[in-house]
């Protein structure tokens, strides 16, 4: 059967991986909509709109059979990012409707519900409290989503190739810090970005997942000391060996806002549980964590190597 995908974001690091997957799907047709000229795969459908600018967003979903977003802005000034995140999905979901689309799906985050702890937590055992306009935008967005019959995915930390936020923050903290956290149990929610992105496809076309909100993450969370660990071993960042508590960690940060928003999202379980999401799918979640990053560590160390120094 032949289905016609429209996929947003498709440039950037989740986008990107969804569009991959999406080409693999036998008569999978594939349209991407991309703000300014886009390069895609021989054979895919490019199509301008600017989630921006509602009007331009007319027509590109004509003949979609499923509607995957994963574009959303990241930061930037509060206007900025309600137009886009908040009003810009709101005039998408809306063309889909009125174009007949049968499956709209919302690659989302787990920050639409704040800061921790959550341990173990499922779909609906906790609010959404987001604590940043992006977040809160993004919120916004799933609610168009949901109101719409749709899917919204939430993963928490995603990392691999073309990964610049998640690994290259944690490696930048523990520079600043001058040395690694000891004695943090907290435990995140992660997954690799081409799992991800296998993911997205597989639900937006799985006849078990209809509407409503699921967790995407490899079942196993990491413990922060794995995650840590994994970063010195495979990525020799500066001064790994030195070790300070968590409290010590917390003195050494006082004067950065941005490494003490790191370390209180890593120091804090974030660990958010949803098996039924990988069972309803019937697909494996893949490797766990030390596998996938060892996959990625060597991009990594290619990318930390080329950025200016600090």
């Amino acid at each position: 059967m032949t289905v016609t995908f429209l996929i947003t974001g498709p440039s950037g690091f989740v986008g990107s991986r969804v569009a991959a997957s999406a080409r693999l799907r036998p008569g999978a047709r594939v349209r991407l909509l991309s703000r300014q000229s886009a390069h895609g795969d021989a054979g895919d459908d490019i199509v301008h709109g600017d989630l921006s600018d509602p009007a331009s967003l007319r027509g590109v979903c004509a003949g979609v059979d499923v509607l995957v977003h994963c574009a959303s802005r990241i930061g930037g000034d509060a206007a900025t990012v309600a137009a886009v995140n908040d009003h810009g999905t709101r005039a998408l979901v809306e063309e889909a409707v009125r174009a007949g689309v049968r499956r709209i799906v919302y690659v989302s985050t787990a920050a639409v519900h704040g800061r921790g702890p959550f341990r173990g937590v499922r779909p609906g055992d906790v609010p959404i409290a987001p604590a940043s306009a992006t977040s809160r935008t993004r919120a916004a967005a799933e609610r168009h989503v949901l109101d719409a019959g749709g899917l919204v995915l939430r993963p928490h930390l995603v990392y691999g190739e073309g990964d610049r936020w998640v690994v290259p923050g944690l490696v930048w903290l523990l520079d600043e810090l001058g040395a690694t956290v000891t004695g943090c149990t907290a435990l995140q929610s992660m997954i690799d970005v081409t799992t991800l992105g296998h993911a997205v496809v597989a639900a937006a076309l799985s006849p078990a997942h209809g509407g409503g909100a699921h967790y995407v993450g490899h079942p196993e969370p990491v413990p922060l000391s794995d995650l840590l660990g994994a970063v010195r071993e495979e990525l020799g960042v500066p001064g790994g060996g030195a070790a300070v508590d968590v409290a010590t960690a917390l003195d050494r940060a006082a004067g950065s806002p941005l490494a003490l928003h790191h370390l209180g999202m890593l120091t804090v379980d974030h660990w958010f549980a949803d098996d039924a999401f990988w069972k309803d799918l019937d697909r494996s979640p893949g490797d766990g964590f030390a596998a996938g990053f060892r996959r990625a560590a060597p991009w990594y160390r290619s990318f930390l190597a080329a950025r200016p120094a600090s």
